[in-house]
C-alpha cells in the first residue's frame, strides 16, 4: 500500500507543479487526512506511518524545486499550518505556539513538524499559496491566493481518499472589450 501511495503522490504532485506553473519560492499547500487515505472517515483513524510517507514524498519533490510546503493541520488546531521558518519570515507570517500531535494536528501535520529542518506553526498563510492538494476533504481553499481554479489531474484518489487539486490565477478585470494574456490564465 505504501509504494502505491508514494507513486500516486509523485504523479499528482508533479502534474500539479506542471499545470499550475508554480515557481521557486512559491507556496504549495497540502491538507491530508491519513484516515481517509486508509479508507476510514476523516478524523477517526489517524495513521502516523501513512502521514509520514505522504509528507516525505511531497516534501522531497517540492524541496528539489525550492517550493515551500505549507502542511495544514486538522480542525483541532484550527487548520494552522506547519511551514519552514524561512517561509514564515519571507512571507511575514505570524507564528503561533502549538506542537501538532496525531490526534490534534493530524498525522500529516505532525510528520511535517518532525520532518522540516526548522518548523514553525502559523495560524494563516494569508491566502498566499499558489497551488495545493487536498487529500481526503480537508478544505485547503482558504489558503490559496484568489482566484482559485480547480485542476484536473490523471488521478482522483490517493489511497482511498478523494483528492482535489487547485491553483491560483490572476484576477481578470475589465468588461466586454477586455482582452487577456492567455499565458497568465
Amino acid at each position: 500500500m505504501i509504494d502505491k501511495i508514494k507513486k500516486e503522490l509523485e504523479t499528482v504532485v508533479n502534474e500539479i507543479i506542471e499545470v499550475s506553473k508554480i515557481k521557486e519560492g512559491d507556496i504549495f499547500v497540502v491538507g491530508c487526512s491519513s484516515s481517509e487515505v486508509c479508507g476510514s472517515k476523516i478524523g477517526t483513524n489517524s495513521n502516523v506511518d501513512v502521514g509520514k510517507i505522504i509528507f516525505e514524498t511531497i516534501y522531497s519533490i517540492l524541496n528539489k524545486k525550492n517550493i515551500f510546503l505549507a502542511a495544514q493541520c486538522c480542525e483541532h488546531l484550527n487548520r494552522a499550518l506547519v511551514v519552514e521558518k524561512e517561509c514564515a519570515l519571507k512571507y511575514d507570517f505570524d507564528q503561533v505556539n502549538v506542537v501538532p500531535q496525531p490526534k490534534a494536528g493530524g498525522s500529516f501535520g505532525t510528520s511535517a513538524y518532525n520532518g522540516f529542518e526548522n518548523p514553525v506553526l502559523v495560524e494563516s498563510i494569508n491566502a498566499k499559496a499558489k497551488a495545493g492538494l487536498d487529500i481526503g476533504g480537508t478544505l485547503i481553499g482558504m489558503h490559496i491566493k484568489s482566484v482559485v481554479v480547480p485542476l484536473r489531474v490523471s488521478l482522483n484518489k490517493i489511497g482511498e481518499a478523494n483528492i482535489i487539486c487547485a491553483r491560483s490565477r490572476l484576477k481578470c478585470i475589465g468588461g466586454i472589450r477586455a482582452k487577456y494574456d492567455e499565458d497568465l490564465m
